[in-house]
C-alpha cells in the first residue's frame, strides 16, 4: 500500500456525498473514484473519476467505502475483503441478521483487512460528553435508557427504496432505530432480554413505520425505544437515568437542521439536605454547534489501517449485536392499520 490509502466509494447518494468530503479532507487518504450507475453525471461534476464497474474500483483501491442501498452491502463488502481490501460500510449492515453474519465470516477469513460500520451517532459531541460524565462515576450506575428517534415521513414516503422490503430488509427500525439501539449498547453493553412490536400505521408500505422495543441487561438495566416515521417533527432524544442523576441528549446537528440544536442536559439528584422543589433538580445545559462525527469515523478507519490497529468503535460485533436485536423484533408479526395513506 502507498503512503496514502487509495479509497473508492461505491454509491453516491446522501451518504456517498458526505464520504467524498471526508476522504478529500483526510490527509492520509486519496480518492480513486466513485461508482454509481444512477448518478454518473453528479459524480463527474465533482471532477472525480467515474467507474462503471464497482469490482474494478475495488481492485484499484486499498479500501472501499460502501454507501449502497442495504441489499448490495454484503456483496460489495465481502468481495472487497476477499480481495484483500479494507471495507467501510454504512449502516445497516445489510438487510438482515444473515447478511451481517456473512460479512463477519469474510472478515474472519481475511484477518489482514479492517472492517468498520458507520454508527456515527457514537461520535456526536452530546453523546461523547455524556459518556465521559457517566464513565467518571459522578452520576452513579445507569438504571434506565429511553430513546425516541423519529421523523416525519412526507407524502412520497412510500416511494423510497427504504420501504421496499426486497431492497432494504426492514422499515424505520432498521433505518433509524438501529442508531439508538447501538447507543444503548454503547452505554450499557449487551441485552439478555428483548421484546418488540412493530406496525404499519400511516403509510401504504411493506415495512413498519413504527416500532417499540423493550430491553433488559443481565444487570437489570432497562431500555425502551420508540422508532417512528410518523413523528411529523423530526425528533432525537436519549434519556439516561442514573443513580445520582440523569443525562438527556436531544437534537442532532443534521444537514437540514430539522432535528433541532444538539444539547446535553445533566441533572443531579438532590441530596437529603437540599431544599429544592421535589422533582425539579438543578440542571446544566450544554449546547453544540459542530458535528465532527463523520470525520471522526473516517479518521479512525484510516488510522487503524495505517497503524495496523484493531477497529474499536463500529466493529462487526457492534453491527452483529444490534442486528440480533432487530432480528428478534422482526420475528414478531407486523400489524397493518386500515388507516394508511
Amino acid at each position: 500500500m502507498s503512503t496514502k490509502i487509495k479509497t473508492g466509494i461505491v454509491g453516491f447518494g446522501y451518504m456517498g456525498e458526505i464520504r467524498l468530503r471526508n476522504v478529500m479532507e483526510h490527509p492520509g487518504m486519496e480518492l480513486v473514484g466513485i461508482c454509481d450507475p444512477n448518478r454518473e453525471e453528479q459524480i463527474a461534476a465533482k471532477n472525480v473519476a467515474v467507474y462503471k464497474d464497482w469490482k474494478k474500483l475495488v481492485h484499484d483501491s486499498d479500501a472501499v467505502i460502501v454507501c449502497t442501498p442495504n441489499f448490495a452491502i454484503p456483496e460489495v463488502a465481502i468481495y472487497a475483503m476477499n480481495h484483500g481490501k479494507h471495507a467501510f460500510c454504512e449502516k445497516p449492515p445489510g438487510r438482515n441478521y444473515n447478511d451481517i453474519k456473512a460479512i463477519r465470516y469474510a472478515e474472519v477469513a481475511n484477518p489482514g483487512v479492517k472492517l468498520i460500520f458507520g454508527f456515527n451517532h457514537r461520535h456526536h459531541p452530546g453523546i461523547t460528553d455524556a459518556k465521559a460524565i457517566i464513565d467518571s462515576g459522578s452520576l452513579g450506575n445507569i438504571l434506565t435508557l429511553r430513546g425516541m428517534y423519529g421523523k416525519g415521513g412526507g407524502y412520497d414516503y412510500h416511494t423510497s427504496w427504504r420501504n421496499d422490503e426486497a431492497v432494504s430488509g426492514g422499515g424505520i427500525l432498521l433505518d433509524q432505530g438501529i442508531h439508538m439501539l447501538d447507543l444503548f449498547r454503547y452505554f450499557v453493553g449487551d441485552f439478555v432480554e428483548v421484546h418488540g412490536m412493530r406496525a404499519i400505521t400511516a403509510f401504504d408500505i411493506e415495512v413498519e413505520d413504527n416500532a417499540v422495543v423493550i430491553l433488559r441487561t443481565a444487570a437489570g438495566q432497562l431500555g425502551q425505544l420508540h422508532s417512528s416515521a410518523t413523528s411529523w417533527k423530526h425528533t432525537f432524544r436519549l434519556e439516561i437515568g442514573c443513580e445520582k442523576g440523569y443525562a438527556v441528549i436531544s437534537g442532532l446537528l443534521s444537514k437540514t437542521g430539522s432535528y433541532g440544536r444538539e444539547t446535553l442536559v445533566i441533572g443531579r439528584r438532590p441530596s437529603q439536605n437540599e431544599k429544592m422543589a421535589v422533582g425539579n433538580p438543578r440542571e446544566e445545559t450544554i449546547y453544540y454547534d459542530h458535528d465532527p462525527s463523520w470525520n471522526i469515523e473516517i479518521a479512525h478507519f484510516a488510522e487503524c489501517i495505517l497503524e495496523n490497529r484493531p477497529i474499536e468503535k463500529g466493529t462487526s460485533n457492534d453491527a452483529l449485536k444490534v442486528m440480533e436485536i432487530i432480528d428478534k423484533v422482526y420475528q414478531s408479526p407486523i400489524i397493518p392499520s386500515d388507516k394508511r395513506n
